[in-house]
């Protein structure tokens, strides 16, 4: 990687644009931000980057910045919510035109449709995590504290389902209960559906398993976990957490850890399955 290639960030939501910018500055990359009205936080102007903001329908106008800005390679950060395929935000020429010929409108359709009109002019999608391989734990235990044989048994049946949603560009995330899944992730996200499954549980304790995709695409839509989730799961009564080593995010990694051992909740960072 050299300080001259042009960078650019696509910023979604939460803390995942902030944590890349920032670390890219302290390698002496200075990147442009295309931030989205309806997703990116303000505090995005803190960092000292240069910030366009755009619509999510402004496809054209995105394009447009990037060209100008002489940008070569962008990296996408950020969830952009599912659901906003159905909200009343309007959509230029030419995101029209890229939604039309969409045969289905999954993540990985829409984000791969989006990369594709991105090399078109030149500039390329790169890896998420390019900056943050650090955030990305190795097999093994988080904690102090490893998953107890009901929860084990838990995990492992749930990552059986969640691989299966996974590849079908469903969700990622399941809620398990005594070998019964509880809760699914569709549109929600990870925080959503643990509190469906709570509220569904009646107080039984729950294990949430998260998985990447199989042929997991780094440069987009990559597992993430942070702080609010184990807040979600103190709450939800979930104690143990699986997540595919390697492929996901551990945002605030040491807080993270501290806290999940004063809550006494389980986090194991499992191998991804073989594809």
């Amino acid at each position: 990687m050299t300080t001259s290639e042009r960078y650019a960030l696509i910023a979604g939501n939460g803390q995942f644009p902030l944590l890349v910018l920032q670390e890219a500055q302290k390698q002496g990359i200075h990147m442009v931000v295309l931030a989205l009205r309806e997703e990116t936080t303000p505090d995005i102007e803190k960092l000292g980057a240069r910030v366009h903001w755009v619509s999510l329908g402004e496809l054209q106008k995105a394009l447009g910045i990037l060209r100008e800005e002489s940008v070569r390679k962008v990296v996408m950060a950020g969830q952009v919510k599912h659901k906003q395929i159905f909200s009343d935000t309007p959509a230029d020429g030419a995101l029209a035109q890229l939604l039309a010929s969409l045969p289905q409108k999954n993540t990985d359709a829409l984000i791969g449709a989006i990369a594709q009109a991105l090399a078109f002019v030149g500039i390329q999608v790169v890896d998420s995590t390019l900056f943050l391989k650090h955030l990305l734990p190795e097999p093994g235990q988080l904690t102090q504290r490893a998953p107890d044989a009901e929860e084990s048994a838990d995990i492992d049946y749930g990552r059986t389902i969640a691989l299966t949603l996974a590849g079908l560009d469903l969700g990622q995330t399941v809620v398990v209960s005594a070998r019964a899944c509880v809760a699914i992730e569709a549109m929600e996200g990870t925080d959503a559906v643990i509190e469906r499954a709570a509220s569904l549980a009646n107080g039984r304790r729950l294990s949430v398993v998260k998985v990447s995709k199989p042929g997991q695409d780094m440069r987009f839509d990559v597992p993430v976990v942070g702080l609010p989730t184990l807040e979600t799961m103190k709450r939800s009564n979930a104690s143990a957490l699986a997540l595919d080593a390697g492929r996901t995010l551990v945002f605030d990694r040491d807080e993270f850890t501290r806290r999940a051992d004063h809550y006494g909740l389980a986090v194991v960072a499992l191998a991804p399955e073989k594809e």
